[in-house]
Protein backbone atom coordinates (compact mmCIF):
# COMPACT_ATOMS: atom_id res chain seq x y z
CA UNK A 1 0.00 0.00 0.00
CA UNK A 2 1.56 3.23 -1.18
CA UNK A 3 2.20 5.46 2.16
CA UNK A 4 3.66 9.15 1.11
CA UNK A 5 6.80 10.28 2.83
CA UNK A 6 5.76 14.08 2.51
CA UNK A 7 2.38 16.60 2.37
CA UNK A 8 0.49 16.76 -0.92
CA UNK A 9 -0.26 20.41 0.43
CA UNK A 10 2.88 22.19 2.11
CA UNK A 11 5.67 19.49 1.06
CA UNK A 12 6.42 19.31 4.98
CA UNK A 13 7.86 15.43 6.05
CA UNK A 14 4.79 13.22 7.03
CA UNK A 15 6.04 10.84 10.20
CA UNK A 16 3.40 8.76 11.34
CA UNK A 17 4.39 6.25 14.10
CA UNK A 18 0.73 4.27 13.67
CA UNK A 19 -1.80 5.08 10.95
CA UNK A 20 -5.24 4.75 11.80
CA UNK A 21 -8.44 4.48 9.44
CA UNK A 22 -9.39 8.26 10.32
CA UNK A 23 -5.69 9.84 9.57
CA UNK A 24 -5.03 11.01 5.89
CA UNK A 25 -2.32 9.74 4.62
CA UNK A 26 -1.59 12.37 1.93
CA UNK A 27 -1.43 15.67 4.59
CA UNK A 28 0.51 16.42 7.47
CA UNK A 29 -1.40 17.18 10.82
CA UNK A 30 -1.05 20.65 10.36
CA UNK A 31 -2.94 20.52 6.55
CA UNK A 32 -5.36 17.44 7.62
CA UNK A 33 -6.99 19.62 10.10
CA UNK A 34 -8.27 22.19 7.44
CA UNK A 35 -9.32 19.68 5.38
CA UNK A 36 -11.40 17.52 7.26
CA UNK A 37 -14.61 18.65 6.03
CA UNK A 38 -13.82 17.61 2.34
CA UNK A 39 -12.76 14.14 3.75
CA UNK A 40 -16.01 13.16 4.97
CA UNK A 41 -17.87 15.32 3.21
CA UNK A 42 -18.48 12.37 0.48
CA UNK A 43 -18.56 9.28 2.64
CA UNK A 44 -21.84 11.42 4.93
CA UNK A 45 -23.35 12.27 0.80
CA UNK A 46 -23.66 8.34 0.15
CA UNK A 47 -24.12 6.97 3.66
CA UNK A 48 -27.55 9.38 3.38
CA UNK A 49 -27.78 8.29 -0.05
CA UNK A 50 -27.77 4.87 0.94
CA UNK A 51 -30.41 5.86 4.09
CA UNK A 52 -32.71 7.44 1.69
CA UNK A 53 -32.70 4.32 -1.20
CA UNK A 54 -33.14 1.95 2.11
CA UNK A 55 -36.27 4.20 2.90
CA UNK A 56 -37.85 4.46 -0.97
CA UNK A 57 -37.09 0.42 -1.10
CA UNK A 58 -38.54 0.09 1.94
CA UNK A 59 -41.94 1.93 1.72
CA UNK A 60 -42.23 1.08 -2.35
CA UNK A 61 -42.09 -2.97 -0.97
CA UNK A 62 -44.42 -2.71 1.55
CA UNK A 63 -47.92 -4.62 0.52
CA UNK A 64 -51.07 -2.90 0.63
CA UNK A 65 -53.09 -3.30 4.09
CA UNK A 66 -55.87 -5.53 3.78
CA UNK A 67 -59.64 -3.72 3.57
CA UNK A 68 -60.97 -3.20 6.71
CA UNK A 69 -63.78 -5.49 7.75
CA UNK A 70 -66.44 -4.62 10.56
CA UNK A 71 -67.79 -7.70 12.15
CA UNK A 72 -70.11 -7.49 14.85
CA UNK A 73 -71.58 -9.87 16.81
CA UNK A 74 -75.82 -11.31 16.38
CA UNK A 75 -76.57 -9.32 19.81
CA UNK A 76 -75.03 -5.92 19.34
CA UNK A 77 -76.35 -3.45 19.82
CA UNK A 78 -76.02 -1.76 16.29
CA UNK A 79 -78.51 -4.51 14.88
CA UNK A 80 -81.97 -2.59 16.46
CA UNK A 81 -85.35 -2.89 14.34
CA UNK A 82 -87.63 -0.14 13.85
CA UNK A 83 -89.72 -0.78 16.78
CA UNK A 84 -86.30 -0.88 19.26
CA UNK A 85 -86.30 -4.21 19.46
CA UNK A 86 -83.06 -5.99 18.26
CA UNK A 87 -83.46 -9.14 16.19
CA UNK A 88 -81.34 -12.25 16.65
CA UNK A 89 -81.54 -13.52 12.98
CA UNK A 90 -79.78 -16.67 14.30
CA UNK A 91 -82.35 -18.47 16.48
CA UNK A 92 -85.25 -15.91 16.21
CA UNK A 93 -85.36 -14.35 19.49
CA UNK A 94 -86.45 -10.99 20.03
CA UNK A 95 -84.24 -9.60 23.35
CA UNK A 96 -85.67 -6.10 24.33
CA UNK A 97 -83.28 -3.61 24.50
CA UNK A 98 -82.58 -0.78 27.50
CA UNK A 99 -82.75 2.18 26.24
CA UNK A 100 -80.29 4.47 28.76
CA UNK A 101 -80.97 8.26 28.37
CA UNK A 102 -78.28 10.44 27.25
CA UNK A 103 -77.15 14.76 28.14
CA UNK A 104 -75.62 16.75 26.47
CA UNK A 105 -73.29 18.96 29.09
CA UNK A 106 -74.35 22.51 27.68
CA UNK A 107 -71.81 24.46 29.38
CA UNK A 108 -70.48 27.72 28.00
CA UNK A 109 -67.50 27.05 26.18
CA UNK A 110 -64.48 29.26 24.96
CA UNK A 111 -66.10 30.14 22.07
CA UNK A 112 -69.53 30.84 23.85
CA UNK A 113 -71.55 28.10 22.66
CA UNK A 114 -73.20 25.25 24.66
CA UNK A 115 -70.35 22.41 25.05
CA UNK A 116 -71.87 19.03 22.88
CA UNK A 117 -70.40 16.39 24.63
CA UNK A 118 -72.19 13.67 25.40
CA UNK A 119 -72.88 12.56 29.38
CA UNK A 120 -74.84 9.79 31.15
CA UNK A 121 -76.40 11.51 33.90
CA UNK A 122 -77.76 15.18 34.00
CA UNK A 123 -74.49 17.01 34.51
CA UNK A 124 -71.60 18.30 33.00
CA UNK A 125 -68.37 16.88 31.61
CA UNK A 126 -65.11 16.05 33.24
CA UNK A 127 -64.19 19.72 31.55
CA UNK A 128 -66.57 21.84 32.78
CA UNK A 129 -67.76 20.49 36.33
CA UNK A 130 -69.25 23.01 38.21
CA UNK A 131 -70.21 25.21 35.36
CA UNK A 132 -73.80 26.19 34.47
CA UNK A 133 -75.38 24.77 31.78
CA UNK A 134 -76.53 27.41 28.89
CA UNK A 135 -79.67 25.50 27.59
CA UNK A 136 -82.99 24.37 29.17
CA UNK A 137 -83.05 20.66 30.55
CA UNK A 138 -85.11 19.61 28.42
CA UNK A 139 -83.18 20.46 25.51
CA UNK A 140 -80.42 18.60 26.86
CA UNK A 141 -81.10 15.11 27.04
CA UNK A 142 -80.55 13.56 23.48
CA UNK A 143 -83.30 12.35 21.23
CA UNK A 144 -81.94 9.37 18.94
CA UNK A 145 -78.72 7.76 20.22
CA UNK A 146 -77.11 4.90 17.82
Amino acid sequence: MYQPNFCCECGEKVIRLRWRLWNSRRFCDACAKGRRKERFARPAVAAALLICLGFIGGRAGKPPPPPLIIQRHANSPMLKTDTGVEANEKSGDKVAVVSEEVYVCGARTKKGKPCSRRVHAPGRCWQHKGVPAMLPAEKLIVKDKL
